[in-house]
């Protein structure tokens, strides 16, 4: 497994769509390693194929220690409606509220191939939603007003200066346990100092 560069605001690849795969290969199930690695390596809790500069239709989540893989992703039902403030690997140092749906089904694909449906509420389901975005090329920050919006590219002009290349680079080693990392995944929902990044 590796450590893999994230891609920040400003790469092209993060407004792509992604192309949906036809079968499960070595090769994915390897992408999917590094892309958890990745992840527990930035104390995240959802990243998304273009994130780590590739084109698949996948994402990786762990929310409560329920680590998971959705592989050709969709969400066939939505329910209820809650605005909390959202951040982003790809977009360090930047947070926003969002609306998304408080409950959801999602069907996916999983890595031995067979088809899944899985119901996941509060933060599990805003971080399906958020990666989901993801892979059709759109940000949260896509959600905020015309105002916010601008002021937040402002801000970001200041923060991209520290990804040369629009890479965010991670220390290898630096992986996080899930146990701690999910506790502060937990406390999203109460609105501490403390928001995990999607």
């Amino acid at each position: 497994m590796a450590v893999l560069d994230i891609r920040v605001l400003g790469d092209p690849i993060l407004r792509d769509r992604t192309e949906p795969l036809p079968h499960v290969t070595e090769d994915l199930r390897s992408l999917v390693a590094d892309m958890f690695e990745t992840m527990y390596a930035a104390e995240g809790i959802g990243l998304a194929a273009p994130q780590v500069g590739r084109k698949e239709r996948v994402f990786v989540m762990d929310v409560d220690e329920n680590p998971l893989t959705m592989i050709n992703p969709e969400i066939i039902e939505r329910e209820g409606t809650e605005r909390a403030e959202e951040g982003c690997l790809s977009i360090p140092e930047i947070f926003g509220d969002v609306d998304r749906a408080t409950r959801i089904v999602v069907r996916a694909t999983d890595l031995d191939g067979n088809q899944l449906e899985v119901e996941l509420t509060e933060l599990a389901a805003r971080c399906v939603q958020h990666e989901l975005d993801h892979l059709d090329g759109k940000l949260f920050i896509d959600y905020m007003s015309l105002i916010k919006r601008k002021f937040t590219a402002r801000k970001w002009e200041k923060e991209a200066t520290n990804y040369p290349g629009f890479i965010r680079k991670l220390e290898p080693g630096k992986t996080h346990s899930r146990r701690s990392r999910s506790r502060g995944a937990a406390a999203e929902s109460s609105a501490p100092p403390f928001e995990p990044e999607l």
